[in-house]
């Protein structure tokens, strides 16, 4: 994997993102979890949560992504 400096962070970030946008309404928990563990797996470590892309930003789904991406840290 090819990385980047995060400005002046000193943090190395993948220059291949994780979309997110889709867990909870298009995917299901048990598939971000996958996809994340094989992302992490390939040295990926910027998984972008950004709603706001193919999928508009509902009431129901709001918060979702990253409620799985918390979810998955704490599993």
């Amino acid at each position: 994997m090819e990385y980047r400096k995060l400005g002046r962070t000193g943090l190395d970030i993948s220059v291949i993102g994780l979309g997110t946008m889709t867990w909870g309404f298009q995917n299901t928990q048990k598939e971000g979890f996958a996809q994340m563990d094989y992302a992490l797996e390939q040295g990926v470590n910027f998984f972008d949560t950004a709603e706001m892309y193919a999928i508009p930003p509902t009431e129901k789904t709001f918060g979702t992504t990253e409620a799985i991406i918390g979810n998955w840290f704490t599993s």
